[in-house]
C-alpha cells in the first residue's frame, strides 16, 4: 500500500515539474518582454535591458526555472513584476470565483446527467432513450465559447433573467451571487452533461443485467429502489472518475467563460498575465492548477472503496 502511494506521489510530482518547465519554455519563445510592458512603448533598448537584468530575465530560461523552482519548494511562487502582488495572494483572491464556477458546473452536470442516464437505461433503444442520445450529441458539439454568447443573448439580453456580465460576491447577497454565476456555470456544464450521461448510461445498462439486480427484483423490490439503491452506486465508478478529472480540468478551463462574462477568476488572471508577459504570475497559476488537478485525481482514486463494495472485497482478498 505504501509503495503504491509513494509511486502515485512520485508521478504527481513529475507531472507538476513537467508542466512548470513547459510553461517557462513556451513563454521564453514568445516575442517581447515584461520589461517592455512595464516601461511602455517609448522605452529605449538600454532601459529595457537594464530592467531585464534587474528582474533576472536576462538569464537563460533554465536558470530562471531553477531559481523559481527553489523558491516554489519553500512555498514562494514569486511576485508579479507588473502588479508587485505576490502570486499566492493573487491566486487566493481569484480562486473563490473559479472554484465556485467549476463546482456549480460540475453539480449541475451531475444532477442532470444522472436523471437523463437513468431515464435512458430503464428502456434502452426506446424513443425516450433515442431522444436523449440526440440531445447529448448536440450538447457535445457546443463548446463553452459558443454556449456562453447564446445563453447571454437568450436569458440576459432577451429575457433579462440574469446580468449580462459582472460578478457579485457572496457577501453582497447570495441571490445576486447565484444570478451572476448561474449562466457561466451552465455554459460550462452543457458539454459535461452529455459526457456524463453517456458514460453512466452504458454502465447502468450493464449493471441492470447483473445477477444481484435480478435477485433484488425477484424479492419484490420496486424499480426505483433497485435502480437507486442497487444499480446506481456500482455503476458510478466511471462517472466519478470522469467527474474528478473534469473538475480539475474545469478549474483551468474557465478561461474563455470568465473572459466572456468578465469574471474575476483564475482564468481571467491567467489571460491578462499572458498578454502582459507576466511569466511569474503565469507559471504560478498554471502550477497551482496542476497541483489541484493531481490532488483531485488522487482523491478520486481513493474514493473507489467507499463507492463500490466490489473494490473493497478485492482489496481485502
Amino acid at each position: 500500500m505504501m509503495l503504491t502511494v509513494a509511486a502515485r506521489v512520485g508521478r504527481s510530482l513529475l507531472v507538476v515539474l513537467l508542466v512548470s518547465f513547459a510553461v517557462v519554455a513556451l513563454m521564453s519563445l514568445a516575442p517581447g518582454s515584461v520589461a517592455a510592458v512595464i516601461l511602455g512603448e517609448d522605452a529605449t533598448p538600454q532601459a529595457i535591458a537594464a530592467l531585464n537584468a534587474q528582474l533576472g530575465l536576462d538569464q537563460p530560461f533554465w536558470a530562471q526555472y531553477l531559481d523559481w523552482l527553489g523558491n516554489a519548494a519553500r512555498g514562494d511562487l514569486g511576485t508579479s513584476p507588473i502588479t508587485n502582488q505576490p502570486v499566492t495572494e493573487a491566486i487566493a483572491e481569484r480562486l473563490p470565483v473559479t472554484l465556485q464556477l467549476a463546482v456549480m458546473a460540475l453539480l449541475i452536470a451531475l444532477v442532470v446527467a444522472v436523471l437523463l442516464a437513468v431515464a435512458s437505461a430503464v428502456r434502452p433503444a426506446s424513443p425516450l432513450d433515442r431522444s436523449i442520445n440526440v440531445v447529448s450529441s448536440l450538447l457535445l458539439s457546443v463548446p463553452a465559447f459558443i454556449a456562453g454568447p447564446v445563453l447571454i443573448y437568450l436569458f440576459a439580453l432577451q429575457l433579462g433573467w440574469f446580468p449580462v456580465i459582472g460578478w457579485s460576491d457572496v457577501g453582497e447577497g447570495l441571490g445576486g451571487n447565484l444570478r451572476g454565476a448561474l449562466l457561466p456555470a451552465i455554459s460550462i456544464a452543457l458539454i459535461e452533461i452529455a459526457a456524463f450521461q453517456r458514460v453512466l448510461r452504458e454502465d447502468l445498462i450493464g449493471t441492470l443485467r447483473e445477477d444481484f439486480v435480478g435477485a433484488a427484483r425477484a424479492k419484490g423490490m420496486g424499480p426505483a429502489y433497485v435502480m437507486f439503491r442497487h444499480a446506481l452506486r456500482p455503476s458510478s465508478m466511471s462517472l466519478i472518475t470522469l467527474a474528478g478529472i473534469n473538475l480539475g480540468r474545469l478549474m483551468g478551463g474557465t478561461v474563455i467563460v470568465e473572459s466572456l462574462f468578465l469574471l474575476p477568476g483564475l482564468g481571467q488572471l491567467l489571460t491578462t498575465s499572458i498578454v502582459s508577459r507576466d511569466l511569474i504570475m503565469v507559471q504560478g497559476v498554471v502550477v497551482f492548477i496542476a497541483v489541484l488537478y493531481v490532488l483531485i485525481n488522487t482523491v478520486v482514486d481513493l474514493s473507489y472503496r467507499l463507492i463500490d463494495p466490489r473494490v473493497r472485497k478485492a482489496a481485502t482478498a
